[in-house]
């Protein structure tokens, strides 16, 4: 579901939350979080579902990871911070980095490993 208000485009919005808010410049991506490989899935395959996620929806509102401007990660478990980087650093453009923060935390679902939210320009 869209919705429209003024200036602020919502989409894939619920009565909690929106998946995606954006302006005529900016695109703002709820966390997201790997549901069709999360149970028993390696931190690895959660981050490239995620990852798969984050360009459907950065396609869906004109844009692509090049335009990523900032990126927050948390990790379930910080040993797992190596496994994690090596699908960030083989998918995100090597010429268009984001600024990025990456902490551990403990997630909504035990089921849960990796949670990554995106802003990105048009």
């Amino acid at each position: 579901m869209a919705i429209q208000q003024n200036d602020i485009e919502r989409r894939h919005a619920s009565a909690r939350m929106s998946q995606i808010a954006a302006t005529a410049d900016t695109v703002y991506l709820a966390g997201q979080v790997a549901t069709g490989t999360a149970r028993g899935a390696s931190v690895a395959e959660q981050t490239r579902e995620i990852l798969g996620n984050i360009d459907a929806y950065l396609a869906e509102m004109g844009t692509n990871k090049s335009r990523i401007l900032q990126a927050q990660i948390w990790l379930s478990d910080m040993a797992c911070f190596a496994e994690m980087n090596e699908v960030w650093d083989a998918w995100v453009d090597p010429k268009a980095t984001p600024v990025r923060a990456c902490v551990q935390a403990a997630l909504a679902s035990p089921d849960w490993k990796v949670e990554i939210m995106v802003t990105a320009a048009r």
